[in-house]
């Protein structure tokens, strides 16, 4: 159980390196002295305030834009935004986006610089903190401690309808629609007559949201672990891909047990499934071997589940951070309000159980094993969502059935990936006309700073192309 809780440990410090603050008092890229936003007519974006970064080589700067972009309701949201000073790089903008919903992107960007150095003379490297993370994250204490970095823990009804209730109304404006005009904004600040993306994980979800939006703006695009734009987060792939993903881990490893058949077993004789499905999912972002974890499901399946449990204990332990780190008050405004659930999103509380159990009646079992529908009834993101407050005017989801614009786009996945598996990447290659899809053996999430040479080198012959 140490190995398997040192490598839990080692998710929270590689999370950490993206998007924490570091050792000092300021971010990474920060300016040496934080500019002060002053309101300005965010008709016309500019990026203001404009002083170097503690990164050699990028400008730090402040777009603000407008809280409600139809105008109607009143407010400013000032973004931090990190500029390349090569102004003039011949193949214009790079636009790198994180994922979450909640992880900021100015903490990222000398990991970003590193591994996408190849074509950095040819590209000007432009990151953002997207509304609602970094400084101006959407804070929700008891519901950021109950999840911290994770996407499925399961938090309390309390602490989803108290973080709802503290954002107030104002939640409807942190939607992925809200983003992508706000990054219109800035593409206009930048002079850019269009641009390249480079999306992760949800970052790859708002690439395609703006592709969809904007598809004269952009050259190209790059969707790294896939999140298609029909956002369904109870997609029975989601859940049946564990069995595939650990046996072919153990496999390669040399381990004598199936943990497929393993965690089966546990899911069906104890209540740990939802746990299980998050704690797996995240552990597998650092260690695609997933080494270790066979026997503590081999151990549980026959009777000795201690070990397992005190496993889940310690990845409750090491997985909560600020949510200057990753905003779960934004997470939860984002996906309760947009993805696809068996309700609406600004439908009351009252009937919303009824509409899952629904839904998950009508799952098929052999589609979910090695889990099981009490796990996808029961998960931290259904939990989420089914408490969270009737989201006023929630922004439009995709219309069913969209495809991405004939745009050229590389995609790639890990096939050890749990969080966003090839499944669902091959969800999205079918709904894009100019796609290569590259699929990276033996690797999980996050490809471009974590995972081996192979993904590197297949971004940037993409982007060094043509």
């Amino acid at each position: 159980m140490t190995g398997v809780r040192a490598a839990v440990l080692a998710v929270v410090l590689l999370l950490a390196s993206c998007t924490s603050t570091g050792t000092g008092d300021q971010p990474a890229s920060a300016p040496s002295t934080a500019p002060s936003p002053t309101p300005v007519d965010t008709a016309v974006p500019d990026l203001t305030g404009a002083q170097p970064c503690a990164d050699p080589g990028f400008t730090c700067s402040t777009l603000v834009v407008p809280l409600d972009h139809s105008g109607d309701v009143p407010g400013e949201v000032p973004l931090a935004v990190l500029t390349a000073d090569n102004v003039d790089a011949p193949r214009g903008v790079l636009l790198f986006l994180t994922g979450g919903p909640g992880q900021p992107g100015l903490p990222s960007a000398a990991r970003i610089r590193a591994a996408l150095d190849p074509v950095l003379e040819d590209y000007r490297l432009v990151m953002l903190d997207q509304r609602g993370t970094g400084a101006n994250a959407l804070q929700c204490p008891v519901l950021q401690e109950q999840v911290g970095t994770t996407d499925f823990d399961v938090p309390t009804e309390d602490a989803v309808r108290d973080c709802g209730d503290a954002i107030g109304a104002d939640r409807r404006f942190y939607s992925t629609s809200d983003t992508v005009a706000d990054l219109e904004m800035l593409r206009v600040a930048l002079d850019a007559e269009s641009w390249t993306l480079d999306g992760v994980s949800y970052g790859s979800y708002v690439a395609e949201r703006y592709l969809i939006e904007h598809p004269d703006r952009v050259e190209r695009a790059v969707l790294d672990s896939v999140v298609p734009h029909r956002l369904d987060l109870l997609d029975p792939a989601l859940f049946g891909a564990y069995g595939r993903v650990l046996r072919d881990a153990c496999e390669s490893t040399g381990c004598v047990s199936d943990p497929a058949d393993d965690l089966a077993a546990v899911v069906r004789e104890t209540d740990l499934g939802p746990d299980l499905f998050s704690a797996i999912g995240i552990f597998g972002i650092v260690d695609p071997d997933y080494g270790g974890l066979p026997e503590l499901l081999h151990a549980a399946a026959g009777g000795d589940a201690g070990p397992l449990e005190g496993f889940l204990e310690g990845f409750r332990a090491d997985t909560r951070v600020p949510a200057t780190d990753l905003s779960q008050g934004l997470h939860a405004s984002t996906l309760c309000a947009e993805a696809v659930w068996p309700w609406l999103g600004d439908s009351p509380l009252a009937g919303r159980a009824a509409a899952l159990d629904a839904f998950v009646a009508s799952l098929a079992e052999q589609a979910l094993w090695p889990f099981d529908r009490a796990t996808v009834r029961d998960n931290g993101l259904a939990v989420t969502c089914l408490n969270w407050p009737p989201t006023p005017e929630p922004a439009p989801e995709p219309p069913d059935g969209q495809d991405l614009p004939d745009v050229p786009v590389l995609m790639v996945v890990g096939d050890r990936d749990l969080s966003t598996p090839v499944e669902l990447a091959r969800q999205e290659e079918a709904r894009a006309p100019r796609v290569e899809l590259v699929v990276i053996p033996d690797a999980g999430h996050s490809l471009q700073t974590r995972g081996p040479d192979a993904a590197r080198e297949a971004v940037i012959s993409f982007l060094g192309d043509g």
